[in-house]
């Protein structure tokens, strides 16, 4: 009835978007290159690849403003680091940098406020503070 040593268990369906051994791509490439040229202190945090995303890398300048992009697999994280000249870490063993964090804290803040802000004004032009309908 029950097969406790799963030797004819049915291996799950799911796979990773790409295989593993895949580098970054061209277009992630020019895009990383064309994001960190002219930035000072770039540091590149490697994701791991879970079944949904594939591995992928953040890059972080000195005020915090970041830029994610996909690398494939581990081959990616060599071409990352020869690509950007920057020191490259693993974010599950370091986490992300506290700019980065408080750069994030900053804008969800900021775009908050102006949802707010948008909604005082819906709500003083006599109309649905959430929905913005005549009310």
């Amino acid at each position: 009835m029950f097969n406790i040593f799963r030797r004819n268990a049915s291996k799950s369906q799911l796979r990773p978007p790409r295989a593993p051994g895949d580098t970054i791509r061209q277009a992630d490439a020019a895009a990383l290159r064309d994001w960190a040229q002219g930035r000072e202190f770039v540091e590149a945090y490697i994701e791991p690849e879970t079944v949904v995303n594939e591995m992928s890398v953040v890059v972080v300048d000195e005020q915090g403003d970041y830029i994610r992009r996909r690398i494939g697999g581990p081959k990616g994280i060599d071409a990352v680091a020869k690509l950007l000249g920057c020191p490259v870490f693993d974010a599950e063993e370091t986490g992300y940098p506290q700019r980065m964090r408080e750069r994030m804290e900053r804008e969800r803040v900021l775009r908050r406020r102006e949802e707010q802000r948008q909604r005082r004004e819906r709500f003083s032009q006599g109309r649905n503070p959430e929905t913005g309908e005549a009310v």
